[in-house]
């Protein structure tokens, strides 16, 4: 993974804007905004999907008026002396729940029937719905049997015990009410209000199970149930905010404010214990099948549409939406979102953003902190699964996401705006005179590029055209400058390609440093192979320029290896990166003493040392160069290793040497001349063949070193 240097300044504004970002969706998760609570549901049903099914619990059936009913019994609803058949053998259960409501009376003797199975049976606890656009005038008969059944013990968290009169609940209130006619609702053990309400998509994923009609507060059909069923009182416990939860003997049931159960899901329609009401009423179905057992009585069958959309079935049969109430309750499988799951939540928010944005902060790579952004997503979404599937814990998985999110874009724009725009900076300053490898180098530190510099081993060339002030008396201005930019592009190009630095353009010449502001390896090579490479380039160009008619250029370059102190000089307002020292100004001397020597390419003792073996060179001089004291050996880079003509030469010269520094001068001249005979422009043979009949008219002094005085520089 490629890291970046950041600044500890830069690395905070990254933290903070995860701060940042986790605080705007914690309060997105506090203040609850409709569209986030709709993906948040979407969220859920995702998961309730995805979870395998599970198995309800055995005390928990349902008796469906189904499609096999209605073909056998004929359309519902049937008459009431037939329905009374399915109480009579449900007497064994400890509790019927009936989600139908017989409002209409039918005959006396139906109706009698149906009342009269009902109370032998003792078990049956009837429903009957709240409605608003209800215009039916309702006896005193109708009223008390639903009055019977609202909830008497009401108290409030923190209390012993209190009445609900005073307090304003924020429960859903219904003015008029369906019931049961008098007499079949007389016989009941119980009533309860079946009621479901969908939330804003229509789908179904909560029940509430208390309604507010005239003033009290009134149970769901599953409440009322599973009170015969335990045999046990319901109590209601209120807080300041509402509703807070519901108890039933030793079970409390954990609602919203508004008195809404969070529906778990045990799988789509069907997945409760289901038998045909044909069959209960004809014996089919063994009574003790359903002893001590809570059974719920509906309408299954898709035609007659008590049908409801949910997370896990678009055609989930009503009376199974109010059996998973129940089974929910038995079994204690409640969704957990409590106040730990709360701090979870909150937790997960702030986190995951800072810890995404302390990664990009140190991730260069787009692609890569994108690569890394997914997989945080993957594994939150992956853990609140897992805790959803394996715990019923139901934290929130859409606020995490989106502190990610959030996080991601507020990070990624600081780093586009801010932090990438010194590194298009840098990209844009250095990209003209160094590699593209080195820019990107130079892109992960740039404060090593602040007004200033260093000191650190470099190698140095200076390179300069010969004659360049007589060329440019022959040529229009026009011409000059187009003849020196097709010179000095591919010069260019060879320094970069060398992973050097182009230092500056002075005139004609050229300045490039190796080993800064980047290191590389082998830098002295690098250079020498640069120098090289500029030859064999300007052999061409001149190749290409004789056949136009434009005179051929020559060069000079030099080169020397050693400490220079390296930086961006200059003021505040304008600096540029160079190399300043006694390295720099001896490679510039080198380059100089071309002329006098007649070379293409002179480098420094020091250079040699780390580069002999890599090219052919011929030691040229023993030479004290102006502004210094101490003398420096130079050598003449004559070419590659195979060249086996610069190899004869060299030899042959050295040899020559040799003899010239034994002070036999003429022996030397003769030796000198004969090279010249093979290589007539050599321009150190024909300087030291002066040198020797020079010594031959007029002897060194005895203590002569062989050390040559440079004049120019």
């Amino acid at each position: 993974m490629r890291l970046k240097s950041l600044k500890p300044a830069d690395w905070m504004v990254f933290i903070l804007l995860g701060l940042a970002s986790s605080l705007v969706i914690i309060y997105a998760y506090w203040s609850k905004p409709r569209f986030l609570v709709g993906i948040d549901m979407k969220a859920l049903d995702t998961m309730f999907m995805l979870r395998k099914p599970v198995t309800p619990p055995k005390d928990v059936v349902i008796v469906a008026v189904d499609e096999k009913s209605v073909n056998e019994l004929g359309r519902w609803p049937w008459t009431r002396v037939k329905t009374a058949g399915i109480f009579k053998n449900l007497k064994s259960a400890k509790a019927v729940a009936v989600d139908i409501v017989y409002s209409e009376p039918e005959n006396k003797e139906a109706d009698e029937a149906l009342a009269r199975a009902v109370k032998d049976a003792g078990n049956v606890v009837l429903g009957f719905f709240f409605r608003d656009d209800s215009t039916k005038a309702h006896g005193e008969a109708e009223l008390g049997q639903v009055r019977r059944s609202k909830i008497g013990l009401i108290r409030t968290v923190g209390a012993d015990e209190a009445q609900a009169g005073g307090q304003t609940l924020p429960v859903v209130e219904f003015g008029g009410v369906e019931t049961n006619i008098p007499r079949i609702g007389a016989a009941a053990a119980g009533l309860g209000v079946f009621n479901i309400i969908p939330q804003e998509d229509g789908t179904y994923r909560v029940s509430n199970l208390v309604y507010l009609y005239e003033g009290d507060l009134y149970p769901t059909l599953p409440v009322s149930a599973l009170k015969k069923f335990y045999e046990g009182d319901v109590i209601l416990y209120t807080a300041p905010y509402g509703i807070d939860s519901l108890e039933i003997n030793d079970k409390t049931i954990p609602l919203d404010e508004e008195g809404a159960f969070q529906l778990n899901f045990y799988g789509p329609g069907g997945s409760f214990k289901t038998y045909s009401a044909v069959d209960v009423i004809n014996g089919k179905v063994s009574p003790d099948t359903f002893k001590d057992k809570l059974v719920f009585v509906g309408v299954t069958e898709k035609g007659i549409y008590d049908i409801r959309p949910t997370p896990v079935d678009a055609l989930f049969p009503g009376v199974e939406i109010l059996a998973t109430v129940a089974g929910n309750v038995i079994d204690n499988r409640f969704l957990i979102h409590d106040t730990r799951v709360v701090i979870f939540d909150f937790a997960m928010i702030v986190i995951m953003a800072v810890v995404l944005s302390a990664i990009i902060a140190f991730v260069s790579s787009t692609f890569l902190s994108l690569l890394i952004f997914g997989g945080l997503i993957a594994g939150l979404v992956f853990l609140d699964f897992h805790l959803f599937a394996a715990y019923n814990i139901r934290p929130g998985v859409v606020y995490p996401v989106l502190s990610l999110c959030l996080t991601y874009i507020s990070t990624e724009a600081f780093r586009t705006i801010v932090v990438e725009k010194k590194s298009r900076f840098l990209r844009k300053a250095f990209s003209t005179y160094v590699s593209p490898q080195l820019v990107a180098e130079i892109s992960k530190n740039p404060d090593s590029l602040k007004l200033g510099g260093e000191k650190r081993e470099i190698s140095v060339l200076f390179s300069d055209i010969r004659g360049f002030t007589t060329l440019s008396e022959r040529l229009t201005p026009v011409e000059l400058v187009a003849l020196l930019n097709e010179y000095l592009n591919p010069m260019t190009s060879i320094v970069l390609d060398e992973e050097g630095t182009l230092d500056k353009y002075i005139g004609d010449a050229i300045m490039a440093v190796f080993n800064a502001p980047v290191a590389i390896a082998n830098h002295p090579r690098k250079a020498c192979s640069t120098a090289v490479r500029m030859i064999e380039g300007l052999n061409k160009l001149n190749e290409g320029w004789r056949a136009k008619g434009i005179p051929s250029l020559d060069i000079g370059v030099g080169i020397n290896t050693g400490e220079a102190v390296v930086g961006n000089m200059g003021a505040e307002l304008r600096f540029d990166y160079t190399a300043i020292g006694d390295t720099v100004n001896l490679a510039s001397r080198l380059e100089g003493m071309n002329k006098l020597y007649g070379t293409h390419i002179i480098v420094s003792e020091f250079t040699y040392n780390h580069v002999k073996d890599d090219f052919l060179f011929r030691e040229l001089d023993f030479v004290r160069v102006k502004g210094k004291l101490k003398p420096i050996v130079i050598y003449n880079l004559a070419g590659k290793k195979d060249d086996n003509g610069a190899a004869a030469l060299v030899n042959d010269f050295s040899a020559a040497l040799g003899v010239y520094k034994a002070r036999r001068f003429e022996d030397a001249r003769k030796a000198l001349e004969a090279i010249l005979q093979g290589h007539p422009n050599d321009g150190p043979s024909k300087l030291y063949i002066q040198r020797c009949s020079d010594y031959m008219a007029s002897a060194p002094p005895q203590d002569w070193d062989g050390v040559y005085v440079a004049k120019t520089k």
